[in-house]
């Protein structure tokens, strides 16, 4: 249990800073339209905020609302993720957006269970929409909440396992401001973005320093802890561009591996690095075709997911003719540029053919 008077000077000291000093802004900041907190807070997911202003911008631009998001193209909403990554967002956003445009006339639900119930909506989207939107006294726990928390109060708990989690969710609940907690939560993890900084925190301007943990024992450096060390896959993938009158073979991804529901060109994937010789045999690729004619064979790209490292290579090829070749379609260049790839292959053809 934390003390009444620590929760209260935490609070107040929070609130003076973000009143006089906090100059963070953000185009979704201090408004209470749900359908932009919600996009906001799924464009953010595991992406920094930089990163996910112009994608928020290009979201709020083509669907102004949730009933034209529902309606769009499945096409050109992946599209316009495109680089965005963790593609599952993307199918959940498509998802929640046809359910609150059609089951519930529009309107998000102004409950924590129901903002719950949302697909792709966890405890934190829930607390962001729920206090941002409709002033409920939910707790936003993100990585800078965390980070703050984890130094001022001294908690040694890991943030990577479930149970510190729960003690984390815990702590941030009692340390709530309760009047305004859409304006506790924007202060907290605006504190946690620009002065509580992961690496080299500026302690000197922090509000909380005269009574934070860390602070006393100079020992900022040792929180958050983290238990986990992640482990990392290495996958060899080969593409070969098939080119022929004016299209090129292309599929869709289905399975539940990564870039689900996104387009690639011919897929070989190896346990080890094809070298350039072997890139060139027809029977890398699958068996003997007709003649074909090599363009370019790229040097290596490395794409860095959260667990894996993806080393590929790319070979475009054009063929006298279209020939049939299983599991792939063959489409013309102008409708490939509307399709949406993973970005290791965006950067590939933006080099080569945009």
């Amino acid at each position: 249990m934390i003390e009444k008077q620590l929760k209260k000077w935490f609070s107040t000291q929070l609130l003076d800073w973000h009143a006089t000093q906090n100059k963070r802004t953000m185009p979704w900041k201090g408004i209470k339209d749900a359908y932009r907190i919600w996009l906001s807070e799924i464009i953010l997911q595991q992406t920094r905020v930089q990163q996910g202003l112009d994608y928020y911008r290009r979201f709020t631009e083509n669907f102004p609302n949730i009933h034209a998001l529902a309606a769009a193209d499945e096409t050109l909403i992946f599209k316009l993720w495109e680089g965005l990554g963790y593609y599952s967002r993307c199918r959940n956003l498509i998802i929640t957006a046809k359910y609150i445009s059609k089951e519930l006339g529009g309107q998000f639900p102004r409950t924590q269970e129901g903002l719950l119930a949302l697909k792709g909506v966890g405890n934190y989207t829930a607390a962001a929409i729920g206090s941002f939107a409709f002033g409920l006294p939910l707790a936003v726990v993100d990585g800078n909440v965390m980070r703050v928390l984890s130094r001022f109060l001294g908690i040694k708990e890991p943030i990577d396992q479930p149970a510190g989690k729960k003690i984390f969710e815990q702590h941030a609940a009692e340390m709530l401001g309760k009047a305004d907690p859409a304006l506790y939560n924007q202060a907290i993890m605006d504190l946690g973005a620009t002065i509580c900084k992961p690496q080299q925190p500026d302690c000197q301007d922090c509000p909380l320093r005269k009574k934070c943990h860390a602070r006393v024992h100079d020992t900022q450096s040792h929180f958050p802890v983290k238990s986990k060390k992640i482990l990392q896959k290495n996958r060899f993938i080969h593409y070969l561009l098939v080119e022929a009158d004016g299209s090129m073979l292309v599929r869709q991804r289905k399975g539940k591996d990564i870039w689900q529901d996104l387009y690639e060109f011919v897929l070989i994937e190896k346990d080890e690095p094809a070298d350039e010789a072997d890139l060139k045999k027809a029977g890398f690729w699958g068996g003997s075709r007709q003649k074909q004619t090599i363009i370019d064979i790229s040097g290596p790209f490395i794409h860095q997911l959260t667990h894996q490292k993806i080393h590929a290579r790319f070979v475009h090829v054009k063929l006298e003719k279209k020939i049939p070749w299983e599991g792939y379609e063959w489409m013309e260049f102008k409708k490939i540029k509307s399709l949406a790839f993973p970005r290791l292959i965006s950067r590939y053809l933006d080099r080569h053919f945009m």
